[in-house]
């Protein structure tokens, strides 16, 4: 099955490069370009793509306040550009539901493997990344408060089953889905579902916010 990308970002030459690496890729096709969030989010409505790649700093409306619309709507995945290893962009971003980052400066197979995975709907957040994260949620590093702050822990609509805890740590651990279906035992599709109803009893729009309230939890 053919994935659909639409590419969001106001550098044409990035866009280009952008193209030429996943169009490279079988199974990967570009269904268009925006340079501005507006015109992505306006574009995601139209032409219903898989993923959308989202340069955060655009001019205009941003590459957040763009991933928030296109997430809230269920209009499609996105997956976060970013210049910067981690900022307060980025903990905005993935506070707005995003399926994760990856750097500009990301290797081609890295860059299809991200877009692939997403759109297979795991989520592309490293372990280290994810501690990083919960390190600026928390009040102990830094002087001042996080830009965007963590997941709230509230009690979930139904109780996680014993199963459903376990993909919660998993997600928590920066695990694929393959990965989790092999800690498991379990099949692929079942993760699927185990996170889909995770996500649905906590109340979060993504499996990288499921980690982040994994493993903020852990640190208190």
């Amino acid at each position: 099955m053919t994935i659909s990308v639409l590419l969001a970002d106001d550098h044409a030459a990035v866009r280009m490069g952008l193209r030429m690496i996943l169009e490279s890729a079988d199974g990967i096709e570009v269904a268009g370009e925006a340079s501005d969030g507006e015109t992505a989010v306006t574009m995601t409505r139209q032409l219903s793509p898989d993923v959308v790649l989202m340069d955060i700093r655009m001019p205009g409306v941003d590459g957040i306040a763009a991933t928030r619309s296109i997430v809230s709507g269920n209009a499609a995945k996105v997956l976060i550009l970013t210049t910067f290893d981690i900022d307060e962009y980025v903990f905005e971003a993935l506070r707005a539901g995003a399926a994760g980052f990856v750097l500009k400066s990301i290797e081609s197979a890295q860059l299809v493997e991200a877009v692939q995975r997403v759109a297979d709907g795991d989520g592309v957040l490293t372990p280290e990344i994810t501690a990083k994260v919960i390190g600026h949620f928390s009040s102990e590093h830094g002087s001042g408060p996080a830009p965007a702050e963590p997941p709230e822990r509230v009690e979930p609509l139904e109780p996680l089953t014993a199963r459903e805890e376990d993909v919660l740590e998993a997600l928590g651990a920066g695990m694929s889905n393959q990965q989790i279906a092999r800690q498991l035992f379990i099949a692929e599709t079942t993760v699927k579902t185990h996170v889909s109803r995770v996500l649905a009893k906590l109340g979060l729009s993504s499996r990288v916010q499921a980690a982040i309230y994994s493993q903020e939890g852990q640190h208190r």
